[in-house]
């Protein structure tokens, strides 16, 4: 076997802000934007979102991969909070290889390897990295003689940013690639980054700006009313967070969510939802034309919705499912709009 490390080419990374495997650090946010907003640290230190892409006509793939440690979370299987999982080919095409991840719960350093059969076929991989847990390290693995080569390019190649709560983040994915970020956009074949964080997104200015400062997205996505303590709190902050957005960005793409458990709490879901289309009629008001608004109370469809959730609020495989079924045409819409002027 001749083996790379994931930042080594022609392996590439997606995704992540920080990749360096001689500092052990895989990371979704830089740390000087942790230091300025620290209430993001432990969670900007995940590799959400995060994805390794290459080629390979290797018939066994080998991969390896070390965790700081693997932390349990109640609702979270540890395929979803700590494994990584492997894909095969682009778009709707898209074939679900593996997953590899630790069997047990530990405050220790831990590594794992685990191989995978493949067709000996030149192939596309796509691996989806951890949601919780640190990655510390990881190794790909190819038969002696075997070609590896870059990835194909995404066909949406400028990201499409996602802001929002633990949902957004992928929480309770039984898999990385089973969160709705990860399905539309693999189902969309398009690059994306996941700044879902779990109780801590909650529309702050400053963060705004920091998002607003990435100069190569293809669409920003606002999902983030889970996190606001209240609707009073989310009135003082979504239309000024869109606005930052908005005035760095006048043609981006912004699709504005709602949340999709309204069965909990339905006379709060209705006074946010109320907020979140303020936004929208605003912007359209003004004539801004680049922007969306999508019910999520739709989201988890009509029947079955209790079957949609771990704990009446966080989607598990079902749930996500039919989040992606209803936000993917709305976004390869948008994206068509976009391309055609």
């Amino acid at each position: 076997m001749k083996f790379y490390n994931i930042t080594e080419e022609p392996l590439k990374i997606y995704g992540l802000a920080v990749a360096n495997q001689e500092k052990e650090q895989f990371w979704k946010l830089p740390a000087e934007i942790m230091e300025e907003f620290p209430q993001y640290d432990y969670l900007g230190k995940r590799t959400t979102g995060g994805r390794v892409r290459f080629q390979t006509d290797s018939k066994t793939l080998f991969v390896r991969m070390t965790w700081k440690e693997t932390k349990e979370d109640i609702n979270i299987p540890l395929s979803g909070s700590a494994g990584a999982d492997i894909y095969l080919g682009r778009g709707k095409e898209s074939v679900y290889l593996g997953y590899i991840s630790p069997n047990v719960h530990t405050d220790n350093r831990i590594t794992v390897e685990k191989t995978f059969q493949l067709t000996g076929n030149m192939e596309l991989v796509t691996i989806n990295l951890p949601r919780n847990d640190y990655l510390l390290a990881m190794e790909v693995g190819a038969e002696e003689g075997a070609e590896v080569l870059p990835p194909v390019e995404y066909t949406v190649q400028k990201p499409i940013v996602f802001y929002g709560s633990s949902i957004t983040e992928g929480g309770c994915a039984p898999r990385p690639g089973t969160a709705y970020t990860s399905i539309v956009c693999r189902w969309l074949d398009a690059d994306y980054r996941n700044m879902g964080f779990s109780g801590k997104a909650k529309g702050e200015s400053g963060f705004a700006k920091y998002l607003a400062s990435f100069d190569d997205m293809s669409m920003f996505v606002m999902d983030y009313d889970h996190n606001s303590p209240s609707p009073e709190h989310l009135k003082e902050t979504h239309e000024t967070f869109f606005r930052i957005i908005r005035e760095a960005h006048p043609k981006l793409p912004i699709l504005l969510i709602s949340r999709p458990d309204v069965d909990k709490n339905p006379e709060d879901s209705r006074k946010r939802r109320e907020v979140i289309r303020a936004t929208y009629e605003n912007a359209r008001a003004k004539g801004d034309t680049k922007v969306w608004f999508l019910d999520g109370g739709i989201l988890f469809g009509k029947e079955g919705r209790e079957e949609c959730t771990v704990d009446g609020t966080h989607p598990n495989a079902l749930g996500f499912m039919r989040m992606a079924e209803r936000i993917y045409p709305v976004l390869k819409e948008i994206l068509e709009q976009t391309v055609n002027g």
